[in-house]
């Protein structure tokens, strides 16, 4: 299963995500959940930091992939994550089983 952890601010504010795992949907590299997924993480944490030069901290690993916001002074930064984590939950719908959203207060 993937799980897609989102932080957010008391305020509301959208602060990073934390994906890890797989779908398990389909044969290793045959897995459309996983690629949905891999793509639109990418898609997000490329639009923040390279097309809107927010200033996040980005650690990817093997199966993992964290995302911070350095600080939530940006309005980009936190409508991207929110487009991010709109789609997450239309993913875990169309892949039921497959993917795991949380939003976690920080």
């Amino acid at each position: 299963m993937i799980t897609a952890d989102f932080y957010k601010s008391k305020q509301d504010k959208l602060l990073g995500f934390q994906v890890t795992g797989h779908a398990g949907y389909g044969e290793f590299g045959q897995d459309v959940a996983c690629a949905s997924v891999s793509s639109a993480v990418m898609m997000a944490a490329n639009t923040i930091t390279e097309a809107f030069k927010v200033d996040a901290k980005v650690v990817v690993d093997e199966n993992d992939i964290l995302l911070k916001l350095v600080s939530d002074e940006n309005e980009y930064g936190d409508k991207v994550l929110l487009g991010l984590l709109t789609h997450m939950y239309f993913l875990s719908d169309e892949f039921t089983g497959c993917i795991r959203v949380k939003v976690i207060e920080v």
